[in-house]
């Protein structure tokens, strides 16, 4: 299987494109296909999902998955990642579990969620807080219709998968190489070879990374002090949160958090 690895920087990408075919990859955004013309083939895992007019896919982050395409008639659809920071009150949910069927059909979904996702469409990636309100409405209704699973018992028995789903359950707890390669019971070389192969990362900066997509979203969605943060993300001090955290962003948490409620108009109390 050749596998992408997506970073995707962006907090809400919303496009309508040609659907096509999508090799194998996996992200750290939520990702919501509609389909709203045609049909498209959805892969999660080694099973494959099909998806008419009016039905829609969703993905949650770091989910191996494919798109396959069927036919010379046009597939059309509305595509949005988001990233985990502006998930919101679901973002905890959606780092831990995954969809059993990740296909919501067009009966189940209501007007209300077509709207919404058509208003995102509409909408310019600089009107963050227009978008989140959209997403909001969106992740209110689909949630509850999913029947959730932890991401370990949800797609492959591939290495690859089993590596991102241990990792996105245990990343808040002190883990390391030697004690994930004992409880995938394989060779910690091996789950090295996966990571600077497919993620091109090594164990700890690809860690570090999910304690940090964790961290963004109680700095931006709570007023849980930075400490408080710090720890709960998996950080062993908040010299190393700091550390970790500018290495990636070029600030100090409490000025992300600074500029984030600036840029999305959240005032401070």
């Amino acid at each position: 299987m050749h596998l992408q690895y997506k970073n995707t920087k962006q907090n809400i990408q919303a496009v309508q494109k040609r659907a096509r075919h999508v090799a194998p990859h996996l992200h750290n955004t939520l990702e919501l296909v509609y389909v709203t013309e045609g049909t498209l083939e959805l892969g999660v895992g080694q099973e494959l999902y099909h998806l008419e007019t009016g039905d829609m896919g969703i993905i949650f982050p770091d989910i191996i998955h494919h798109y396959q395409v069927f036919g010379a008639d046009a597939h059309k659809i509305y595509l949005v990642n988001i990233a985990a920071g502006s998930i919101g009150f679901f973002g905890e949910e959606l780092q831990k579990y995954a969809p059993v069927m990740p296909v919501i059909k067009r009966s189940e979904l209501g007007e209300e969620v077509i709207h919404a996702l058509y208003r995102m469409m509409l909408t310019q990636e600089w009107e963050f807080t227009i978008l989140q309100a959209y997403l909001q409405i969106v992740l209110a209704r689909c949630v509850p219709l999913l029947d959730l699973d932890e991401k370990s018992k949800v797609g492959s028995d591939d290495l690859i998968y089993q590596t991102v789903a241990y990792i996105s359950g245990h990343f808040r707890e002190n883990i390391t190489l030697d004690k994930m390669a004992q409880d995938l019971c394989v060779s910690k070389y091996a789950i090295s070879r996966v990571f600077s192969g497919t993620f091109h990362n090594n164990f700890n900066q690809y860690v570090n990374d999910a304690r940090i997509r964790y961290a963004c979203s109680r700095l931006e969605n709570t007023r849980d002090s930075i400490i408080e943060i710090c720890l709960d993300s998996g950080f062993e001090s908040q010299r190393t949160f700091n550390r970790a955290f500018k290495e990636r962003y070029r600030m100090s948490p409490s000025e992300y958090r600074k500029k984030w409620r600036e840029h999305s108009g959240v005032i401070s109390l």
